[in-house]
């Protein structure tokens, strides 16, 4: 067994080992909303966090294995966005206008997790968890037409699908507008249709 003292140690190591990954994830964000993903450079991100050249490969192979780690943690913030427990109470277009302000504040990056380099893994996987999580949150209507694993399917591709279209189109109806939209054109038929939005209930 380790002694404290060793113990210790390492739980500092550790320590110091995530705040690093966290500054050169923080710096990648930063210089790629400043400059593009396929402009940046390793020295431009380790000039930004203010990390050692070196140290930065003694954590990542490359850019790539860095921005691995940071569409983890985007995607997972995502998943959660894209299938949130929907409250009949709520103001109308709220949901949709939070999930497009994220995507507006992280832009370049969902850029990059949205294009077809990684859509085809990391795409199917957000569908899929973001469809799972949709099914987990919410009671289906048992005299709906429509099974609720395919209203879930729709809802997480089609909102995904506008996304893409908010991009390409250089984001140019605010998040507020498109909150709107995502809910008159998404989030309220699907859910009216499919599935009972109390909040609060739970498939078993």
């Amino acid at each position: 067994m380790l002694s404290e003292r060793g113990a210790g140690n390492l739980e500092t190591q550790d320590r110091r080992i995530r705040r690093t990954q966290k500054l050169l994830a923080k710096a990648l964000i930063q210089v790629t909303i400043e400059k593009g993903y396929d402009a940046v450079t390793v020295r431009d991100i380790t000039d930004r966090a203010d990390v050692g050249y070196a140290t930065f490969y003694r954590h990542y192979q490359d850019k790539d294995a860095l921005l691995e780690d940071v569409l983890e943690v985007v995607l997972n913030e995502l998943v959660g966005l894209l299938s949130p427990d929907i409250d009949q109470s709520a103001e109308p277009g709220k949901l949709g206008s939070i999930l497009f302000g994220y995507v507006k504040d992280h832009y370049e990056i969902i850029r990059v997790l949205l294009s077809s380099r990684y859509t085809s893994v990391i795409g199917k996987r957000m569908i899929e968890d973001s469809t799972k999580k949709m099914l987990n949150l919410h009671v289906p209507k048992p005299d709906s037409l429509i099974p609720p694993e395919i209203a879930a399917y729709h809802l997480i591709s089609s909102s995904i699908n506008l996304i893409e279209w908010w991009l390409v189109e250089d984001m140019r109806y605010s998040p507020e507008q498109m909150g709107l939209i995502y809910y008159e054109l998404i989030e309220k038929p699907t859910i009216m249709l499919a599935f009972n939005p109390v909040k609060g209930e739970r498939r078993k």
